[in-house]
């Protein structure tokens, strides 16, 4: 077990790819039956677990996405929608679709590991290309209203950039566990 993980029993089901989700959902089949088959067939699942924070981490322990077959997102996800639309949409348009002025993150997140998307939030980017290619992300890292909810941000992206969450304010979403609220006083000063 990794560092920090709960030796509780709240292990989340396996993440399943988009498709098999969206299906799911449709037809009712149970998240644990349709890993099962979806192992069975040779198709990759991502496990999943909850740490101590109460985020839901894959098996490499990076920030993931939980989303039930009712559609009820984790508050990580649910936070993350909700500071992307106060501090990034404006640029990168609603639900990280992209805009004529920067690129779209939902496509992006398809290939940014967590790492690489830390880098690019906390300082920034510029990329001067030949002819038409000039692209400059602001340095955000002393932004406290970016970088404390930066794993929310990553969440709630790669929720998007996988197709497992629709465009639009998530419906549902799991209650914030105090250790958010926690984490959020303490990034803030407020403890």
């Amino acid at each position: 077990m990794s560092p920090g993980l709960s030796t509780r029993a709240e292990v989340a089901l396996p993440r399943i790819p988009a498709a098999a989700h969206s299906f799911a959902v449709r037809t009712r089949i149970p998240a644990a039956i349709l890993c099962f088959v979806l192992a069975g067939a040779g198709i990759a699942v991502l496990a999943q677990q909850k740490n101590d924070d109460g985020k839901y981490v894959d098996d490499k322990g990076t920030p993931t996405y939980h989303i039930a077959t009712d559609g009820t997102v984790d508050w990580f996800t649910y936070s993350g929608y909700r500071r992307y639309h106060s501090d990034c949409h404006v640029c990168h348009g609603p639900d990280g679709e992209g805009s004529s002025y920067a690129p779209p993150l939902a496509e992006a997140m398809k290939t940014l590991t967590y790492e690489q998307f830390q880098e690019v939030v906390i300082n920034g980017k510029q990329d001067v290309g030949v002819g038409t290619a000039n692209v400059v992300m602001p340095a955000l890292g002393e932004n406290a209203n970016v970088v404390c909810f930066l794993d929310d941000l990553y969440i709630y992206l790669k929720a998007r950039a996988d197709g497992a969450l629709p465009r639009g304010r998530p419906a549902k979403h799991e209650d914030k566990p105090k250790e958010a609220d926690e984490h959020e006083k303490a990034c803030f000063g407020q403890n």
